[in-house]
Parts: structure tokens; C-alpha cells; sequence
């Protein structure tokens, strides 16, 4: 039995005081290395979940940043996904590594970001029993 391992990551800039995304670039890990993802028709319907998922979280990081103050400039993010051979989840790791333009970090503000993240949408509807590691840094 084998476990099936998604590996995506993100490279993003953004502008304007809501964090607005001005470039967006992801890239999916496969046997080839690491290639841009291009979701369309013929895509395997899990990898658009998992893409679902960095998507969401990504979403909620940097309009939560913008509510407490934060302007990003740039953000690096990276998402783990480990399913069992039934293709079950069994654990995720998302991690954001944020530069911004302004605006102080406290713990209390990292706090909040992700305790938003872990409540968007996608990651609340999955099964009680995934694991999810949610880490963001700001540089």
C-alpha cells in the first residue's frame, strides 16, 4: 500500500491596502519536478481539491492580514498533503512565509490569521480526524 503525497506551492505579490493579488504563481510537485499548475478539464479531480484547500487558505491569510493592519508585499506558501492508498486524508501542512510593506506583527494578530484560516470553508467541511498544521511568517 502505497499513501498518494500532493506537494504544492505559491508565489504571490499583491497590491493596494486589501492585499489585493497582483501575481499569482503555482507550481505542483510531480515525478518531474516541480511544474505550474494548470487546472483545467482534464485535471485529476483530487489534485483540484487539494488546490481547493491552498486556495482557501490562502484567501483567508491575506484578507485577515488586511483586517489587522498588515500590507503584504509578497508571499510564499507552501502546502503538504499526505492521503492514504484509499485516498482518505490523513494530514496537511500549509505554511506562508509573508513580507510586508506595512504594519506590525504581534502574536495576538498571527493568532487571529490563523485561527481564520483553519475556519475557511474548505478546511471546516474536512473529516474531524485530518490533522492540519497552519503556519504563518512574517518576515
Amino acid at each position: 500500500m502505497s499513501k498518494h503525497i500532493f506537494h504544492l506551492r505559491l508565489n504571490c505579490t499583491y497590491e493596494s491596502s486589501e492585499n489585493k493579488v497582483s501575481v499569482l504563481d503555482v507550481e505542483v510537485f510531480t515525478e518531474n519536478g516541480w511544474q505550474p499548475l494548470e487546472l483545467n478539464e482534464a485535471s485529476p479531480g483530487f489534485l483540484i481539491f487539494v488546490y481547493s484547500i491552498f486556495s482557501c487558505q490562502h484567501t483567508h491569510m491575506r484578507i485577515q492580514a488586511g483586517e489587522n493592519g498588515l500590507m503584504i508585499d509578497s508571499a510564499e506558501g507552501d502546502l503538504k498533503l499526505l492521503a492514504s492508498d484509499d485516498w482518505r486524508l490523513e494530514s496537511i501542512d500549509v505554511a506562508f512565509s509573508v513580507k510586508l510593506k506595512s504594519g506590525i506583527v504581534t502574536d495576538e494578530k498571527t493568532g487571529l490569521i490563523i485561527e481564520h484560516m483553519q475556519r475557511c470553508p474548505v478546511s471546516v467541511n474536512l473529516p474531524a480526524d485530518v490533522v492540519i498544521n497552519t503556519n504563518v511568517d512574517f518576515v
